[in-house]
């Protein structure tokens, strides 16, 4: 029984090609119940989510996708800035049936996320930021230079077919040892093979210029963050990130009202692939728990004329519910 379960949900995870308007998407559609959508960051893929696509699926109609010029879905020339990826995402839930669901955004995900409640915020239900962007303007230095004009003549060259491949061999070689990649690396690494394809460097570079310059996150949503004060947001990062700062988590729990934050200690930039059992449970007690957010755009429109009269609250940090963890979270 075990088997033939196993069977049907490897059968349910595959992959299919959309039709998005002429662009090619790869979905992943798992589960049933209340939609949630899960947007990876730049050079990631659906895959970021394999650790926990399962454990959502027990409870939700979990969607994830790889974003045009990731993955397996098409890398057009085209427009890789943060509105034009949020309607993507419209578009993709009109295409597939889905009225409304819970955004889940991962690192540039994050952001995307937020644009896509603020362009079109009678279809988004929650918002669930992992290791964010967009919340501060500290980011990796080799994000930053990854941004630097000629980078894109740089990155055939430390990430072309062979380079990537020698890699593996010697990941291969380890492997024989009884010591093994954490899942972080193992997502890095993910992300740094994907930049062999020459549509994927150019779709990583174009992001990256979209919010990142030389001197950081050049696109911020803390001067619009009061705007989700009437739908449920669940802040997630990991203490020990070394792309995006954990106290950006702290000031976007302290701006937006209401919000719900969990620090995950053991976790750098990937919580979702580092403690999957527990990031799963987060986010299934924070969906179960809270009500989704209105299905219409009055309450944002008031919210947006009243600017920053919106209070914020202090942050104040009380141990989590799960026995044994070593995460807090900001009181409501």
């Amino acid at each position: 029984m075990k088997a033939d379960s196993d069977r049907a949900q490897r059968r349910e995870l595959q992959a299919r090609l959309v039709d998005l308007f002429g662009t090619q998407i790869a979905v992943v559609e798992a589960g049933k119940g209340p939609v949630v959508l899960l947007v990876h960051g730049v050079a990631g893929s659906r895959h970021n989510w394999d650790a926990v696509i399962p454990q959502l699926a027990e409870r939700f109609r979990v969607v994830a996708l790889d974003l045009p010029g990731h993955g397996e879905s098409e890398k057009p020339r085209g427009d890789y800035s943060l509105g034009a990826y949020a309607t993507v995402l419209r578009d993709l839930l009109e295409v597939l049936g889905y009225r409304r669901a819970t955004l889940v955004g991962h690192s540039l995900g994050g952001g995307i996320a937020m644009q896509f409640a603020y362009q079109f915020p009678d279809r988004c239900e929650r918002l669930i930021l992992v290791a964010s962007g967009g919340l501060g303007r500290e980011v990796n230095l080799l994000l930053r230079a990854a941004t630097l004009p000629g980078s894109k003549w740089v990155l055939p060259v430390i990430a072309n077919r062979r380079v990537r491949d020698g890699l593996l061999e010697i990941g291969r070689y380890l492997s024989w040892f009884p010591v093994r990649p954490s899942p972080a690396l193992r997502e890095f690494g993910r992300a740094y093979s994907s930049l062999a394809d020459a549509g994927a460097r150019g779709a990583f570079v174009d992001s990256l210029r979209s919010v990142i310059d030389l001197r950081g996150q050049r696109v911020s949503a803390m001067n619009r963050v009061h705007l989700a004060a009437h739908k449920p947001t669940l802040i997630v990062w990991g203490a020990r990130d070394p792309f995006i700062p954990v106290s950006h988590a702290l000031e976007a729990s302290r701006r937006i009202p209401n919000s719900r934050l969990e620090i995950f200690e053991r976790s750098s930039h990937f919580p979702q692939a580092e403690e999957p059992q527990r990031f799963a449970k987060v986010l299934t007690d924070f969906i179960m728990s809270t009500a989704p957010g209105p299905d219409f755009a009055k309450l944002d429109r008031a919210t947006l004329r009243a600017g920053t009269k919106v209070a914020t609250k202090p942050t104040r940090l009380v141990p989590a519910r799960a026995p044994g963890d070593q995460a807090h979270r900001t009181s409501s």
